[in-house]
This record gives C-alpha cells, structure tokens and sequence, in this order.
C-alpha cells in the first residue's frame, strides 16, 4: 500500500538533514582556501610588526630620556666645548618633535622624518662621546662612567630592536607580495610597509670609549 504523505514526509526531513551538512560543506570551502591564500598569516607578520615597533620605540625613548642627565653632568665641567653640548640637546628636541603613532609605520614620510631625527641624535652623542676624550678629569667621574654604561647598552638595543624590526618588515612584505598570499593581504586591505634604511654605518653602534 502507497502511502504518498509517508513519502514526502521522509523527502522534507531528508532535506532537512542534508541542509546543515551543505552549509558545512559550503563553508569548509570558503575557510580552507582563505587559509592557503594568507587571509590568517598576515594577520600574524602584522602583529609581529607592531611588537617590532614597539620595541624600537621603547628603546629610542630610553635613549632620549638619558640625554638630559649626560648633558647635565658633561655641563658640568666649564671647559667644555659648549657648541658639542648645543648640537646634543638641539639633535634630541628634534627627536622629541616628531609625532609618533601607529600610523607611523605605514607612511613612509612618517617613518622617513622619525628615522633621520634619530639618526641625528645618533651623530650628535657620538661627536659628544669623541669630544668627551679629551677630558680625562670628566671621564673619570663615577656619574658620567655611569651614564656613557647605560648609553652604550641602549645602543645596543637600538640596534638589535632595528634589525628586528627590519626583519618582521621583510617576512610581512613578503606575506603581502607574493602569490597566493597576496590575495589574503589585499582581502584584508594590507598594503606593502616602509622599513629602515639600511645605508653604510647605520646600523654600527656609536663607540663609547671608557
């Protein structure tokens, strides 16, 4: 006996099951190629050049914050060459002038003008730590020994802080640039970022002679 309402009951609920499983199906689709085309890795490279910056940042102010104690103590000493001293406080007022914000490391003007301020501190504590040779008597201070030490350090975490920012720069251009994931970096509008110059020297930690 044909019962025709047993049978269109048992097609609805069917479809009723097959429903959820299409969705999954449809998604799992959509997820899996959105995976292999980068959307989820350059979210990664762009975390990992915030941390990066961050870090620069930290460092660079660290080294503005010593200034005014080491131009203070070289103050110190009547003898010495007041232009030296001007060039230092003049070079860090620079620094302190630019505006620094997230925004930074997308703008190449921005990072351009950040960059060449700290490089000209840079310039300006190394004719300082040249100029401070000729004053045994300033060298000798337990306070300036003190302060050329925790300079020296910072350099070295500049520099370090640099090349790492350099790095996770380059792995999230690579992110964004290459095939495939490039569609996942313009899915999520990430464009191409600016990094440090790299010229001659730049990256030499200035010499602080004891």
């Amino acid at each position: 006996m044909n019962y025709p309402h047993v049978s269109e009951l048992a097609r609805r609920l069917s479809q009723a099951l097959l429903r959820p499983f299409s969705v999954l199906m449809l998604a799992v689709a959509v997820i899996l190629p959105l995976g292999g085309c980068g959307y989820n890795e350059i979210i990664d490279r762009d975390e990992e050049v915030k941390a990066a910056w961050a870090e620069v940042q930290n460092q660079y102010q660290r080294r503005s914050d010593l200034v005014p104690n080491l131009v203070n103590v070289v103050k110190g000493n009547a003898q010495f060459e007041k232009s030296t001293l001007e060039s230092v406080v003049e070079a860090r007022s620079k620094v302190a002038g630019v505006k620094v914000d997230q925004s930074t490391i997308d703008d190449p003007a921005k990072l351009k003008q950040f960059e060449e301020a700290q490089q000209g501190l840079t310039s300006a504590l190394s004719r300082l730590m040249v100029v401070v040779e000729r004053y045994p008597d300033l060298k000798a201070t337990e306070s300036f020994r003190d302060l050329q030490s925790q300079l020296e350090g910072t350099e070295n975490r500049i520099t370090v802080a640099r090349k790492r920012y350099i790095d996770s720069v380059a792995e999230y251009n690579k992110v964004v640039e290459r095939f495939p994931t490039s569609i996942g970096a313009s899915l999520r509008h990430k464009p191409l970022r600016p990094t440090f110059s790299v010229a001659p020297g730049v990256e030499k930690v200035p010499e602080v002679k004891f």
